[in-house]
């Protein structure tokens, strides 16, 4: 009989020549491959103009977040220090001014919408030495290392700092602690790295720049693709895309921050368009009475102001406050994520005449300011010996001609020249006149 089975045909052997040519067609359209990126846009004269740009609007962010920092006084701990580990890195502090009095609401303006315009800008930068991201080997010695390393803290440092600053302004609280801390340590971090990278690139940016026309070639741009795609988009109109995000980002946000129409069009931004109804009160808020869990309880008949001193404990109701000398001042509330109120026109007892009441007559020290609110931040917060002393200062009692409304700080709040809002403490219930 002859043999039943089967025979199983051997499968043809692949030449290794073979194989090496799948390997290299596949590496080919990897990352990694130099062919891989294909944009005619991309070279070392694009990225050199966006890195002047970044590296201007960088370091007037660095400043304006420094300066945001320190208007929180920090340093009266622990009652203002969310970052009670800064160590050298609170060097530069001083005791924030009360005048002018818009000065927190022009430098905490420039910090939030320029890091808005700025957005942009990054973006395009990241995109153009994406290419450099994924050039192998890795690290061809120490120094290249170091390099790669830096370029790691800053692209990281980067986004962090961007992402946490637009979820902050946009009062979406996704971060894994406090806003106060991340957003400080990691600008210090980035700064750091970003400085570091500017000293290295800088010159170099500005040689490119004036070694010929931005749509010209430069020998050895490592940047530049070896095969580039048809051109379907110059440089300068690639520039010119970026500008023009740049310039509607602006004008649907920097209305916060400002008056007249540009408020209108701030659509992009929580606080930009939209008032809490008309009338007196009619003016922005950041937290309701209801969502720190005050209620009419609270604030009713039962209220008492305690103003403590070396006089010992006084209490006032609101109407014994309103008996006593009333004075106003024109002044506007700017908040850290950015948006701020026109002057609105506050009535109230100067904090310096409690001051006077609680047994400073000579000149008023600092104060501790505490609220009713159950929730959020800054139910405690200081004030300095200077802005207790500012004539403007006050806790008021009414604006713009009426009786605060429960989500302006009914029935009192604090109102001071220049401060956070968020030092604006409302539903105010105990004044702690004392060196802090």
């Amino acid at each position: 009989m002859g043999d039943s089975r089967r025979r199983i045909p051997t499968p043809p052997a692949f030449p290794s020549r073979s194989l090496s040519v799948r390997a290299t067609a596949i590496s080919r359209r990897l990352p990694t491959a130099p062919g891989f990126w294909r944009s005619p846009v991309r070279g070392v004269r694009f990225t050199a103009v966006l890195g002047l740009v970044l590296l201007g609007g960088i370091t007037v962010l660095f400043v304006t977040g420094l300066l945001s920092y320190a208007a929180y006084n920090p340093d009266l701990s622990p009652v203002n220090d969310k970052t009670p580990d800064k160590g050298l890195l609170g060097f530069y502090l001083f005791a924030w001014p009360t005048g002018p009095h818009w000065l927190y609401r022009l430098t905490q303006g420039v910090h939030v919408t320029l890091g808005i315009v700025l957005v942009p800008v990054l973006l395009a930068k990241l995109w153009s030495v994406v290419p450099r991201l994924f050039a192998l080997p890795p690290a061809r010695s120490a120094g290249h290392a170091l390099e790669r390393l830096s370029l790691l803290l800053l692209v990281g440092g980067a986004l962090f700092e961007f992402v946490t600053g637009l979820l902050n302004i946009q009062l979406e609280y996704l971060f894994p602690g406090s806003f106060y801390p991340l957003h400080f340590y990691g600008a210090w971090v980035f700064f750091a790295a970003f400085l570091a990278h500017a000293g290295l690139r800088a010159p170099q940016a500005v040689r490119v720049l004036r070694s010929g026309a931005l749509s010209g070639t430069v020998p050895g741009d490592p940047l530049q693709s070896p095969a580039p795609a048809p051109a379907t988009l110059s440089r300068r109109g690639a520039l010119a895309m970026v500008g023009a995000g740049s310039l509607v980002l602006f004008l649907t946000s920097a209305g916060r921050s400002f008056d007249g129409p540009l408020r209108r069009s701030a659509a992009l931004t929580p606080h930009g368009a939209a008032e809490p109804g008309s009338g007196p009160n009619g003016f922005q808020i950041n937290k309701t009475a209801a969502a720190v869990g005050v209620t009419a309880a609270d604030t009713g008949e039962g209220w008492w102001l305690t103003v403590s001193g070396p006089a010992g404990d006084l209490r006032f109701s609101r109407d014994q406050l309103l008996a006593m000398e009333q004075h106003s001042a024109a002044l506007p509330i700017a908040c850290v994520e950015g948006w701020s109120t026109s002057d609105q026109w506050w009535r109230g007892v100067r904090l310096r005449d409690l001051a006077a009441l609680a047994g400073y007559p000579d000149g008023p020290p600092g104060v501790l300011v505490e609220s009713v609110q159950r929730r959020g931040a800054f139910r405690r917060a200081a004030l300095r010996d200077n802005q207790v002393a500012d004539p403007r200062s006050l806790l008021a009692l009414a604006v713009n001609g009426e009786d605060l409304s429960p989500d302006h700080g009914y029935p009192a709040r604090i109102i001071v020249p220049a401060a956070p809002g968020v030092l604006n403490t409302k539903w105010v219930s105990r004044l702690t006149f004392g060196e802090l």
